[in-house]
């Protein structure tokens, strides 16, 4: 079994046995061409783990605080889905220049207060970003949260996560490349 079939299968163990909030029951995963008509709406591919949380676990419903949220369609806990809250965040990102949204970056789970856990589709690790809105300005509102999805589920798994009690006080390390991720291009 690879490394990856592992953490998918301590993952599934996980979401059977615990919910988050809002969540009264876990959903089934979703069908099998959602994960590409997600990456046909949001014009980037999804990175394979997290297609396959999708597809082989549920469709949102699992992971820290209020779990990941449904990849298209609103869930029970009435949180949006990630491809909504991506191409809203987007829009309002081009209607507040001040307040960009950087392309490719999939928010996945809320955590209150307009706080997203987004992942970076568009490196190879599938870095996982904390998205801190209550911030002075948008240069100070990213924070790498995980350098991977992979380190992040773990990090859930194991409880050492910087949002649990024992963690208090953890520092995230800020997103440096926010502001060339979301510089207007310049070719011509």
């Amino acid at each position: 079994m690879t490394e990856i079939e592992q953490l998918l299968t301590r993952v599934a163990a996980q979401a059977r046995t615990s919910r988050p909030w809002g969540w009264p029951s876990l959903p089934g995963p979703v069908d099998p061409a959602a994960p590409t008509r997600a990456e046909a709406a949001l014009g980037f591919p999804l990175p394979p783990l997290l297609a396959s949380l999708y597809s082989r676990i549920a469709d949102g419903g699992f992971g820290p605080e209020y779990g990941l949220l449904p990849l298209l369609d609103s869930p029970p806990s009435g949180e949006p889905a990630a491809v909504a809250q991506y191409l809203a965040n987007r829009d309002e990102g081009r209607r507040d220049p001040d307040w960009p949204w950087p392309e490719g970056v999939l928010p996945i789970s809320h955590w209150g207060c307009g706080m997203y856990a987004c992942v970076d589709c568009g490196t190879p690790e599938a870095t996982v970003l904390l998205y801190e809105p209550n911030a002075d300005e948008a240069d100070h509102a990213w924070y790498v949260d995980a350098p991977s999805l992979t380190d992040w589920l773990r990090a859930w798994l194991d409880g050492t996560g910087w949002y649990e009690e024992s963690n208090d006080g953890m520092d995230l390390e800020p997103w440096s490349d926010f502001r060339n991720r979301t510089a207007p291009s310049r070719t011509h």
